[in-house]
């Protein structure tokens, strides 16, 4: 396995710890970047001792420049794989084409299902029995490029959207650092958007 990997996250960086702790993927780690100078996910980095950044959207004119000052930023780092964890800023193109394929994202609903900000809120307004964690590559649309990986996970009678969140990230927590691993390795072959798990890498 090689490449460096930045970790975007905007909140309390549970899904970076979980990246963070795993022996194959922590050590690639080379940044966390947010978009909020206050979120707790950079102190899990700097306890890490990973280099961490932040860039807020309202220093730039426009989302666009926000895009381009961002896609810029990793690439003058050289880093080779982007892993979403609680980013809550949509990318845009120049940053999705310059990583196609290297990006991913954990989601905490089965995709298609409830894409958006709200997805434990809105599974249990619907009233579903299963709902789960979905970790998938990044496209152009919110929530949408090729999956790679999914765990249901059940609802019951007394969920709140606190308990039912918190079951759901324990299977984030297993998804995403094995979805990781499978980017780093060069194991995802994407065809469509069907995503081909290899057992062996290409030689």
């Amino acid at each position: 396995m090689d490449g460096r990997i930045a970790v975007l996250a905007s909140g309390a960086g549970s899904n970076l710890q979980a990246l963070l702790d795993d022996p194959e993927v922590g050590p690639h780690i080379a940044l966390v970047l947010s978009d909020r100078r206050e979120a707790p996910a950079l102190d899990r980095a700097g306890a890490a001792g990973v280099e961490t950044a932040v860039l807020e959207p309202g220093a730039f004119a426009s989302r666009e420049d926000f895009d381009r000052a961002l896609a810029a930023f990793l690439e003058e780092r050289g880093i080779a794989f982007v892993l979403l964890a609680g980013f809550m800023r949509i990318l845009g193109p120049h940053v999705v084409g310059g990583f196609a394929e290297r990006i991913l994202n954990v989601h905490p609903a089965l995709l298609p299902a409830f894409p958006g900000a709200h997805a434990v809120r809105d599974a249990l307004s619907w009233g579903v029995r299963v709902t789960g964690a979905t970790v998938h590559l990044v496209d152009g649309d919110v929530d949408h490029g090729p999956i790679v990986l999914q765990e249901p996970v059940p609802v019951h009678p007394d969920d709140d959207e606190l308990s039912l969140h918190r079951r759901i990230q324990e299977a984030e927590h297993r998804l995403f650092p094995e979805a990781a691993r499978m980017l780093l390795g060069g194991r995802l072959k994407v065809e469509g958007r069907l995503v081909h798990i290899l057992k062996d890498v290409p030689g």
